[in-house]
């Protein structure tokens, strides 16, 4: 795999990192501000937004300008947003500086998705894709623990500081390592946004949006269930978080693996698997080995889709796939905050902690019924039957990287 992959990679695992790492950092926060937890509760909420926000709007302005153009600037707005977070002088501050670097995450990996795709021959391309989010999955495993044990230790401002570093790491990778490449023949706004046309783009996001909100409708609540129901003490919740990370990095590699022999099947069993691990987890949740074990699986299976998931999205968007792989990433998002929301109103209407579990369930189901929708749609066009591509049929397979490299 080409070195630029380790940049993009690194500049992943910076994204990550502050994207978690306020999560175990909000107690010092709301004590510095003086402000209530569910108050700093909010900057992850205001990420999250920052993240749906950013992914298409910078993505579309960028779509004139050459990739890595694009993410040394996106590297760029990443570092300023965790700068200003370093130095916040007040909780608006504070929430302004987490806004503004979450604007480059979604477009940041929408971005970094096709380039990762286009330095590699066409049956690497979901391995690569993989490659480059394995930062996002280690910044999980190493890179929230380790931000959280820095801001308790140093004080929360310390971990912001790390992450800008990260960042400057990051853009240098990219200024070196990846290769000069320019946009698509005939790329531009106009041709970005008619991939939009396109019936199985939209099935796309939907498996996406689908399948995540049931990976977040469990993973939310997955302190409470642990301690409540498996009976694990506060202080075993750190290390379960990395029992999963742990998963989430075998998983998103596995994923891409097996999405570069064959998508849609692939795609067919993760799903299935990610739905009977959460259906499984309802009542293995009651044991502590059993919820463990079950744990590190249901992040293997989560993060196996992501690879397939915007390996489909990119295929069905070819000749001008960067718009739709970062919308992509916001269907991620918008996934995880209805995920998350679902998940809670079981808990709040009294069904209990292992409730999420099967709302988590019925998501990824919903979420392997849309793929198995979009295969037999794809079956029913290849042979003339059926036109799911707006104004006209066309096939495509892989990412359309003719033309991208300059010199």
């Amino acid at each position: 795999m080409p070195a630029a992959l380790l940049a993009l990679a690194i500049g992943a695992f910076g994204i990550g990192t502050t994207e978690f790492v306020i999560m175990g950092l909000l107690p010092e926060v709301a004590t510095d501000f003086g402000v209530s937890i569910p108050s700093a509760g909010l900057l992850i909420s205001g990420y999250a937004l920052g993240v749906v926000i950013g992914a298409p709007l910078l993505t579309a302005i960028g779509s004139k300008v050459s990739r890595k153009t694009v993410l040394v600037a996106l590297m760029g707005v990443f570092i300023a947003g965790n700068l200003l977070s370093a130095l916040a002088p007040s909780y608006g501050v504070l929430m302004t500086g987490r806004i503004v670097a979450a604007l480059s995450h979604g477009a940041f990996f929408g971005v970094s998705s096709v380039v990762a795709a286009s330095l590699v021959p066409k049956a690497k391309q979901a391995s690569a894709i993989a490659l480059m989010f394995t930062g996002l999955t280690v910044a999980n495993v190493f890179g929230v623990p380790g931000g959280t044990a820095l801001g308790q230790q140093f004080g929360w401002r310390s971990t912001f500081w790390a992450v800008t570093v990260l960042g400057v790491a990051g853009l240098l990778g990219i200024v070196f390592l990846v290769p000069r490449q320019s946009t698509s023949e005939g790329s531009g706004l106009r041709s970005e946004l008619a991939v939009f046309k396109n019936l199985q783009v939209w099935l796309a996001l939907a498996m996406t949006a689908l399948g995540f909100a049931g990976v977040f409708a469990s993973f939310t609540y997955i302190a409470p269930m642990m301690t409540e129901v498996a009976g694990f003490s506060a202080g075993a919740v750190t290390w379960l978080l990395v029992l999963f990370g742990g998963g989430l990095v075998v998983g998103n590699l596995l994923g891409g693996k097996a999405a570069d022999r064959s998508l849609m099947p692939s795609l067919y069993a993760i799903l299935a698997l990610l739905a009977a691990v959460l259906l499984a987890f309802v009542f293995t949740a009651r044991g502590q080995v059993t919820s463990a074990v079950t744990i590190a699986v249901f992040g293997a299976a989560g993060f196996a889709t992501v690879a397939p998931l915007q390996k489909r999205v990119m295929d069905k968007a070819a000749g001008a796939p960067a718009l739709a792989s970062a919308a992509n990433i916001a269907a991620f998002n918008l996934g995880n905050a209805i995920g998350a929301y679902l998940g809670g109103l079981t808990i709040e209407h009294g069904f209990g902690y292992t409730a999420p579990n099967w709302v988590g369930a019925a998501l990824a189901a919903s979420g392997l019924a849309v793929a198995v929708v979009a295969g037999l749609l794809d079956r029913r066009g290849a042979s003339g039957e059926l036109k799911v591509y707006g104004d006209a049929p066309r096939k495509s397979s892989s990412v359309d990287t003719s033309g991208m490299f300059a010199g």
